[in-house]
């Protein structure tokens, strides 16, 4: 194994900032301090005040493989990820085939393990009838279960009342949910379906995935976890409604019920759909600047609790058709980081903030083993930011296999130059290690 030394780095940690090094041996951070000399078998890496952040756990992406892989695979897209700062990502069950048997879930892992650069897990996929398989999950190795509350791609909608109930009675697991009404939002689509025929113009998404559908899902799938003791965590809010759900006043290890925002609902707003058209349709669909604002808000002051990009690729020929049949998603994880930062640099977010968010949260809301800190003892998943140098997103140095991004154009004021996975350095300046893989993530339950 590298031995790497990290000299004069801006440290970000734990709500502090100091300048100082780290030291990584075996996979590992061996030590923190102001001034550590260089063993002799030590690669030294000059930050000169460069930041360093632990990586971005992301707790919400869709990889699509296996079945879907005329979009994206585990290769290229957790290449992406790490080129973004992100170093493990935890990757939704609605591939074809589902995840909603074990065989099929560890036949996920399998892949990973021989293709992934990032560490990762994988969730469990929930449905109308398969309960018994679902109590199968090992939760010290398996990140969750996943259950679509309203439908979006690849529908695995779980709509029977009484297996909802049983399933949160029956695991102590975290149940990540998205939620969407389907039956407001089918009403919806159809009044607007008379109108318009299938070209629906996209301004209208927002208001057939309306507020009032988002709401009514979360607030039913809180009151239901109240009721039976589950452990909930709620993906994607894109209303600030729906932030006045959640709680600020305990720490989030006591927390029963937390909340996710993804970096789309907090960078765009209504207002884009008229340049950025179906590029910018996801579900749960960007909404008012009102709601942004109230997201950021609830973001910043601890009702939720973690950030994530819900990365989720289709072809651009795909998106570019009319509304009912352009599908929902956009690739996020190789920009995340970046456009985090530029809220940081516009006095939006304090970068300590934005690491507990991406970093440390994950780490204890899934409570994930030894990662997500930039502590002596746990792994080093580390990502390097020139925070002074300008990147602007193009077609030529996008790395999803889509090869699109909703941020084309968009000019970036900091620049990822490094990223260690497990201690190994697997990007460098824009080249790859390729061939060290990441590791199958576990977790302290």
């Amino acid at each position: 194994m590298s031995t790497y030394l990290i000299k004069n780095a801006n440290i970000v940690n734990e709500n502090n900032t100091f300048m100082g090094d780290v030291l990584i041996e075996n996979e590992i951070i061996k030590q923190i301090a102001k001034d550590i000399s260089a063993p002799e078998d030590a690669e030294v890496i000059e930050a000169n005040g460069k930041t360093l952040i632990p990586g971005f756990i992301d707790d919400q992406v869709h990889f699509r493989e296996p079945g879907l892989t005329h979009k994206a695979n585990i290769a290229t897209e957790s290449k992406a990820a790490v080129a973004g700062g992100i170093t493990t990502f935890i990757e939704m069950p609605n591939t074809v085939p589902q995840a909603t048997t074990q065989e099929l879930l560890e036949d996920k892992f399998k892949i990973a393990s021989k293709d992934s650069y990032a560490n990762y897990s994988f969730m469990f996929g929930g449905t109308n009838d398969n309960l018994e398989e679902l109590l199968k999950t090992d939760p010290k190795k398996v990140a969750g279960i996943k259950l679509f509350l309203g439908s979006s791609t690849g529908n695995m909608l779980v709509d029977d009342e009484a297996v909802l109930e049983k399933i949160f009675s029956s695991t102590k697991m975290i149940i990540s949910v998205h939620c969407e009404d389907e039956a407001t939002i089918r009403k919806n689509t159809a009044a607007y379906k008379e109108k318009f025929g299938d070209d629906i113009p996209i301004k209208y998404h927002p208001i057939i995935r309306s507020e009032e559908a988002c709401y009514l899902s979360s607030s039913k799938a809180i009151e239901l976890a109240k009721k039976t003791g589950a452990r909930l965590h709620i993906f994607h809010l894109s209303t600030e409604k729906e932030t006045h759900l959640f709680r600020n006043d305990i720490p989030l290890e006591e927390k029963q019920i937390t909340a996710e925002v993804c970096i789309h609902h907090l960078w765009f707003s209504d207002k884009d759909y008229a340049e950025k058209g179906t590029h910018i349709k996801w579900n749960p669909a960007v909404k008012t600047e009102k709601d942004r604002q109230g997201l950021w808000k609830a973001l910043l002051d601890d009702r939720i609790d973690v950030l994530a990009t819900d990365h989720a690729p289709h072809t651009i020929e795909e998106k570019d058709n009319v509304y009912t049949k352009a599908p929902s998603g956009g690739p996020l994880v190789q920009h995340a980081v970046t456009a985090i930062l530029e809220k940081v640099k516009e006095g939006v977010i304090p970068i300590e903030k934005a690491v507990e968010k991406m970093s440390h949260n994950p780490a204890k809301l899934f409570q994930i083993e030894k990662r997500g800190f930039i502590k002596e003892g746990y792994f080093a998943d580390l990502v390097l930011i020139d925070t002074n140098k300008l990147q602007t997103v193009s077609k030529d140095n996008i790395l999803y296999k889509c090869g699109w991004s909703p941020f084309e154009g968009t000019t970036f004021s900091s620049t990822i130059t490094h990223t260690f996975v497990n201690g190994n350095l697997m990007y460098n300046e824009g080249v790859f290690n390729e061939e060290v893989k990441g590791k199958r993530i576990t977790f302290n339950r």
